[in-house]
């Protein structure tokens, strides 16, 4: 099944034709990574960390528009933020900077936050 391109705000397809931030980082700070058990999606976020504050942040999603989109949207939203600031991102910042996504890909916004705090969580036990 295909998803109708009319469900998603300008925003969120922008983020799915050109997403911000795809690819890995080598040797980073954290990873983590997030998967919605309904549909099977999956999020993997690597982050480097200088000074308290996130760098950069990089996303590698295997799933829908909204899940492509959410990451994408994810990592503008967090680089540049101080890691205790980052991991107080909810998904109704993600839902927001996108316009909103269809009721029922709303988790995907919470995957991609999932992964965000689990590479925040892996940076803190690395750094010791």
């Amino acid at each position: 099944m295909t998803e109708a391109p009319d469900l998603y705000s300008d925003a969120a397809l922008d983020h799915l034709t050109r997403p911000r931030n795809a690819g890995t980082i080598p040797d980073p700070s954290g990873i983590g990574s997030d998967t919605n058990p309904s549909c099977g999606d999956r999020t993997v976020i690597t982050l480097t960390i200088a000074d308290g504050r996130l760098r950069d942040v990089r996303f590698r999603t295997f799933g829908c528009t909204a899940a492509i989109a959410s990451a994408s949207v994810l990592t503008e939203l967090a680089t540049g933020l101080e890691a205790d600031a980052a991991v107080q991102l909810m998904p109704a910042d993600i839902l927001r900077a996108l316009g909103g996504l269809p009721e029922r890909k709303e988790p995907c916004a919470l995957m991609a936050i999932g992964a965000l705090r689990g590479a925040l969580l892996d940076a803190r036990v690395r750094a010791g």
